[in-house]
């Protein structure tokens, strides 16, 4: 990782820029609401997209910018595996045309987890997909050098989990309550 006398003035946006999207992270992801994990998402991630931009990590940007598309798809047509599949296909596409290094799998392995969690899956078995997402993130944001979105991801996964044990939680508390 590079010291802060060592990075370009984008570098250094970049590292701001991340540490914006963990505000909406830790908020969206504390949150037992399905819809409302989603809505926070779509900040988080437009401000990820900037991150990856101004490091020039262009595989992640532009899979980033589908994350968006991803989150109202996902939202509109639940389970519907058609459309998942072709959000799965123009990932692909895009990931090829962008391709730089053999870090660029880190997002394509984030975007493959979060694709299916968010299509198929709801409540506790969705947030182990995205907590697999976060951790993929999490590898690419190490090796492009991002501290910011390090932390977020970090974070991420860590309040994903705790909100995973509130779920399994009120569903043993309240057994007969249909629960995210």
């Amino acid at each position: 990782m590079l010291a802060l006398a060592d990075m370009s003035a984008l570098e250094i946006a970049g590292q701001v820029v991340a540490l914006i999207s963990l505000g909406f992270c830790i908020a969206g992801f504390a949150s037992t609401r399905d819809d409302r994990l989603m809505v926070l998402l779509i900040g988080a991630n437009v401000a990820f997209a900037l991150q990856y931009a101004l490091f020039q990590s262009w595989t992640a940007a532009v899979l980033t910018v589908l994350v968006i598309l991803r989150i109202y798809l996902a939202r509109r047509f639940q389970g519907n595996v058609a459309v998942m599949l072709g959000m799965l296909a123009v990932s692909g596409v895009a990931a090829v045309l962008t391709w730089q290094s053999w870090i660029d799998l880190f997002p394509m392995t984030a975007m493959l987890f979060g694709t299916v969690g968010m299509f198929m899956l709801r409540g506790v078995p969705m947030r182990l997909f995205l907590a697999g997402a976060a951790l993929a993130w999490m590898g690419n944001n190490i090796a492009i050098g991002s501290v910011g979105a390090t932390v977020a991801e970090a974070m991420v996964v860590c309040t994903n989990f705790v909100t995973i044990l509130r779920l399994m939680r009120m569903r043993r508390r309240y057994p007969d309550v249909e629960l995210p």
